[in-house]
């Protein structure tokens, strides 16, 4: 008896192992990723879908990251899986009816892999099934049985194909699917992502609760940054900060590389060595947040380094915060949009236009060119998530706003952004607003106060 019950302990044990490695992370239910399988699969026109996890490698640096898309109709976080939907179709002619149909494909275990990545999760494993959501779980040899079966002749297969001057997100996985046409007969390939990003544009609940933690982090993360900030600190320490706050909020890493840029620094957009020192009466931009759950945030705060903003810098400090604000006022649920300079629904061309006559440069210029970016973007699993930009903002969709204000000559730039969403009855909110945004606010928090 004794030795059953031992067995029983180890076995629950292993059990448990299993399912934290297999979902490491916060997810939702198994119900919300089916119900975007079966969304993708209404878009395909009878179409099939075939898609792959990237391959981890035992020489990982960074360690291994789910790819989005994938993710995004799986849940599923280990690497080379395979997914496969083929939606319900009638019969025709001589073509059979077939139901909708979704296999997940999982490698065979790997005993010796495993001893250098871990325990994965395997087609044969009991639960299986329950654990992935799927009522088809097969090992990965099966797959090209499935596709000769499933994929008629001069079908279309839908799968992950290269953008211009990219590859895909697997490309061993692709070139196998391209070798196997040989087999299904003459199929046509087209790229999945435009689907995808259409339906990636509007968030479910879940995911906008994943974005909000990651909101929260990266806020904390933020105002442990003012609190820090002083002449004679490094950009680096200050970056270091902000990982190791939201980190131990559960973030897995940081959405992008953290901008810790100080004086001449604050004008160069992507700046990211953070290697300098900070001095007395620099300005600080930071463009730093965390990932949580997969799920990005993408906040940007401008700090000056002593704690108070000279007359300059608080004057294109109040220009910038305005336009945001002037972006927000302008905001109407499916009208608004984010881009366009010339669109009369566009809030980049509100911001614009806000920049433009609300201050000079120091030879008299209107400060509209030394705003050089977008005004924002959506959100999501990706920082710069995929998605629709052609359409209103509206219900559903989170996105940046965030103006900003770079004049090299004057080794001045500010930026302010904040993560938005649109709720169901169409409210703007503002998903970062507890954080310092106005000058005195972010001077009192620099202060302790």
């Amino acid at each position: 008896m004794k030795t059953k019950a031992l067995r029983l302990v180890t076995l629950t044990l292993a059990v448990a192992c299993l399912t934290s490695l297999a979902f490491s992370v916060e997810r939702q239910p198994n119900a919300a990723y089916r119900a975007r399988r079966e969304a993708l699969a209404k878009k395909t026109d009878g179409g099939v879908v075939v898609l792959f996890a990237p391959v981890e490698k035992d020489t990982e640096i960074y360690g291994f990251r789910k790819e989005d898309n994938f993710y995004y109709l799986t849940g599923y976080e280990e690497p080379a899986a395979a997914l496969l939907i083929a939606p319900a179709v009638e019969a025709k002619d001589k073509t059979p009816a077939r139901p909708y149909t979704e296999i997940l494909f999982l490698p065979a275990h790997n005993t010796v892999q495993e001893k250098w990545l871990g325990p994965k999760l395997g087609p044969d494993d009991p639960d299986a099934k329950q654990r992935t959501g799927f009522d088809r779980v097969e090992v990965l040899d099966k797959m090209r049985d499935e596709l000769a079966r499933l994929v008629p002749s001069r079908a279309t297969v839908y799968s992950d194909l290269p953008d211009f001057g990219e590859t895909s997100a697997s490309p061993e996985g692709l070139d196998w699917l391209k070798r196997a046409n040989a087999f299904l007969g003459f199929v046509s390939f087209k790229d999945v992502k435009p689907m995808l990003a259409s339906l990636r544009t509007i968030k479910d609940s879940g995911e906008v609760d994943l974005i909000r933690k990651a909101v929260d982090a990266s806020a904390a993360a933020h105002l442990a940054a003012m609190k820090a900030m002083k002449p004679g600190v490094n950009e680096h320490e200050i970056s270091a900060l902000m990982q190791y706050e939201w980190d131990k909020r559960g973030c897995d890493r940081p959405a992008y590389a953290p901008i810790v840029g100080a004086g001449f620094n604050s004008t160069v957009l992507h700046y990211s060595a953070d290697d300098a020192t900070i001095q007395n009466g620099d300005i600080i931009v930071i463009d730093a947040a965390g990932e949580y759950a997969m799920y990005a945030a993408d906040i940007t705060r401008t700090l000056p380094a002593n704690g108070k903003f000279t007359a300059r810098q608080r004057e294109i400090y109040d220009i910038v915060l305005g336009a945001q604000q002037a972006a927000m006022n302008a905001f109407v649920s499916g009208k608004s949009k984010l881009v366009g300079r010339d669109d009369p629904d566009s809030l980049f061309k509100v911001a614009y236009e806000y920049i433009n006559t609300h201050g000079k440069d120091s030879h008299g210029e209107p400060l509209g060119k030394y705003f050089i970016h977008g005004l924002g973007h959506y959100i999501g699993l990706n920082v710069h998530d995929a998605g629709d930009y052609t359409i209103p903002l509206a219900p559903g969709m989170t996105f940046t706003i965030e103006p900003g204000i770079y004049i090299p000559e004057e080794k001045l730039g500010v930026r302010i952004e904040d993560d938005y969403w649109v709720d169901p009855a169409g409210k703007l909110v503002k998903l970062s607003g507890s954080l310092p945004s106005t000058a005195e606010e972010v001077e009192k928090a620099m202060a302790g106060k």
